[in-house]
């Protein structure tokens, strides 16, 4: 924790749960990298449909890596924001390739799946602070990433 904030929470919670967010937060931005790319690179039959709807799901996720570091920052510690950063604290693999256009659905069904149980995660230690803008703020989250999995999966049937 970069300074001590006074708002009700104990320090220890804090740093815990400044810790769950930056791995949502990082979560998130790698999530955002990887729909990007695909807006960018997916080609085939279903090209117009991917192309918006990877649009849609990547300028979502551009605001909410926003709030998500404007949380952590108003908790009192810096918000990582390197790539650096975000790979110590993802599970979002990056890819080494271009997959195909079922297959980049398939992973950012998965990615979706894997940034829903960092908040599964972190969201008993924003309860049990209780911070509840950080509760209402990874249900929210959850909310959308649990929602687009099952849009995307839908794709898959």
């Amino acid at each position: 924790m970069s300074r001590s904030v006074n708002i009700g929470i104990a320090e220890e919670q804090l740093g815990e749960i400044v810790h769950g967010l930056s791995r949502v937060l990082a979560d998130s931005y790698s999530l955002y990298l990887k729909t990007h790319n695909y807006h960018w690179n997916v080609v085939g039959p279903m090209f117009h449909s991917l192309h918006a709807m990877f649009m849609d799901e990547y300028s979502e996720l551009a605001l909410a890596v926003d709030e998500i570091a404007e949380r952590i920052r108003a908790l009192g510690a810096p918000a990582p924001g390197t790539y650096r950063q975000f790979a110590e604290f993802t599970v979002i693999p990056e890819d080494t390739d271009l997959p195909d256009a079922l297959e980049m659905v398939r992973r950012l069904v998965a990615a979706h799946e894997a940034t829903a149980r960092t908040i599964r995660e972190t969201l008993p230690l924003a309860e049990g602070a209780p911070d509840q803008v950080s509760t209402d703020l990874l249900v929210r989250r959850l909310d959308v990433h649990e929602k687009t999995a099952w849009m995307l999966r839908s794709m898959l049937a």
